[in-house]
């Protein structure tokens, strides 16, 4: 997109979101940017405005709620360039025919993965001083104990911490580890021993990381091969005492398989993600004292979504100035992130 043009935006969303996302401050900056054809975002593709927003759309400024990116959607949108996602995966909508005909995509997720990245750190520095359990000793007894017996092992100093997945938010988790007197252990089959130590991590295979973690946090994508990566042989490597923390995917964990865990009273669980997205009334989960389930809140909400805006809307920027993505995703990406 050349420099110094005023590229024409269209937004396709679920318009409960755009408060939210989009101050007065963020819109005024994207009518610096673009033309801004309509303030109200298109949330599906069938609206009577939407052949004529279409028809003209350079720039489409996407974020949850978007409809499918199609090779029936590119039909109508001949002009379009620049596919920019106020968000993270652009995997649910972004479809193959948008990297096939060169338009440029770009995604949110590096500003999503410091919420999420925040929300591991923490459960994991909680874990290890065994607050979660504690809470419910502490209800039952409403006196003192020597809790450091109660629980063996409890603190963090020279703890064992195990990453699972180099993405973007376990990249970020490491990078905040580092701050404390803890073991990092990093599994990725796609990160070799130089880079895993440049990261502040030791590369281990994912089994030998199972036994050796006081606490396992999952950062890994929701791909074919990472389906039940954590399956009932692997949860039982897990040693007495660990917490399981996952603010990736359900898809990663078998879920019967961990309630079966969870329920021996054998290890621990913060669980901000599971399978299916809502559990059925009946999970265990909801009840069992060593399990923290928080409905899929680690990511961005609230004030939180903002920041994708704004990162959003500097990529527009950038492109309104004839300047390259930054946060540019590409075709073959999608077979690797989440």
């Amino acid at each position: 997109m050349a420099g110094g043009v005023r590229p024409a935006i269209v937004m396709a969303m679920a318009p409960v979101l755009t408060a939210d996302l989009f101050d007065d401050g963020l819109r005024a900056r994207l009518a610096r940017a673009g033309d801004l054809l309509d303030r109200e975002p298109l949330a599906r593709f069938d609206e009577p405005r939407a052949d004529a927003l279409l028809a003209r759309v350079e720039v489409l400024l996407t974020s949850w709620g978007c409809p499918l990116l199609d090779e029936a959607f590119l039909a109508r949108a001949p002009k379009l360039r620049a596919i920019v996602h106020a968000a993270g995966t652009v995997k649910q909508h972004v479809g193959a025919a948008c990297f096939a005909r060169g338009i440029a995509v770009s995604s949110a997720a590096a500003a999503n993965a410091i919420p999420v990245a925040e929300f591991s750190l923490a459960a994991i520095l909680l874990a290890n001083k065994r607050v979660f359990r504690l809470r419910e000793r502490y209800r039952e007894v409403k006196g003192f104990r020597f809790w450091a017996k109660e629980c063996p092992g409890l603190g963090n100093y020279e703890k064992t911490v195990g990453i699972v997945g180099a993405s973007h938010i376990g990249r970020r988790v490491l990078d905040l580890l580092r701050s404390f007197e803890l073991e990092r252990l990093l599994y990725d089959p796609l990160v070799d021993e130089a880079e895993a130590s440049r990261l502040g991590a030791r590369k281990i295979e994912l089994d030998d990381l199972l036994r050796e973690s006081d606490v396992v946090s999952l950062h890994a994508p929701a791909l074919a091969e990472t389906h039940h990566l954590l399956d009932a042989r692997r949860l039982a490597l897990l040693r007495d005492g660990a917490t399981l923390v996952n603010t990736a995917r359900g898809w990663l964990v078998d879920h019967e398989a961990l309630e079966r865990e969870l329920a021996s009273g054998r290890i621990d669980a913060v669980i901000d993600t599971t399978d299916p997205e809502i559990l059925p009334p009946g999970s265990r989960l909801y009840e069992l004292p060593n399990v923290f389930l928080t409905p899929h809140i680690a990511g961005s909400m609230g004030t939180e979504t903002r920041r994708m805006a704004r990162l959003a809307v500097e990529e527009i920027e950038r492109l309104a100035r004839g300047e390259a993505l930054v946060h540019a995703v590409r075709g073959e990406d999608l077979s690797r992130v989440a």
